[in-house]
């Protein structure tokens, strides 16, 4: 007899690793700390990404630091505020705008990218990445990889998905919605 073996989308993350110490950022984490400069979807949009949409996701390392000729302080690309380390940013999902080529050097920078979602279970998705990365050489990440990642770790929802997360909301969701539009 064969068994079929599928693992949850949770043990999937639970396994999965980068290189060079990169892991992903907890985008709920970087919003407590930072609440005026750094905003993530609402917790009830999260929960409306299904197959098909687009999210932002950062990965980073601690183990890479500003260079010594870096700025003392630049602008954070997702809120505009003061960093003391560059994050990369792609503006779109690859698969949406034609990309302009890219000559960025490689320095262990942070980088945004979008991601596709493919599945989701219990909060945790396995989607693949649709942008170009920067820094593929150090955290060994590239276009059309699947990552597997948490509600959490979402930074974005592309504006292509709001009124289609919207309409599918019931009226409890919907509300939620309003109250936190109404805090911005």
């Amino acid at each position: 007899m064969v068994y079929c073996f599928s693992m949850s989308l949770f043990s999937e993350f639970q396994e999965q690793r980068f290189a060079n110490g990169y892991e992903l950022v907890d985008g709920v984490l970087m919003n407590q700390q930072n609440p005026d400069q750094f905003r993530i979807p609402h917790p009830v949009l999260k929960k409306h990404v299904s197959a098909g949409h687009f999210v932002e996701l950062r990965i980073d390392s601690a183990r890479f630091s500003v260079h010594p000729d870096a700025p003392e302080q630049c602008e954070c690309p997702s809120c505009h505020g003061n960093a003391s380390k560059p994050i990369l940013s792609h503006e779109q999902p690859a698969s949406l705008v034609p990309l302009a080529a890219q000559d960025v050097p490689s320095r262990g920078w942070g980088e945004d990218f979008w991601v596709q979602v493919r599945q989701s279970d219990d909060g945790y998705f396995k989607g693949v990445i649709d942008n170009p990365l920067y820094e593929s050489r150090l955290h060994e990440v590239s276009l059309a990889d699947e990552i597997v990642f948490h509600a959490d770790h979402i930074l974005a929802v592309h504006p292509t998905h709001r009124q289609e997360m919207v309409m599918g909301m019931d009226e409890a969701d919907l509300k939620q919605l309003v109250k936190w539009l109404g805090t911005l």
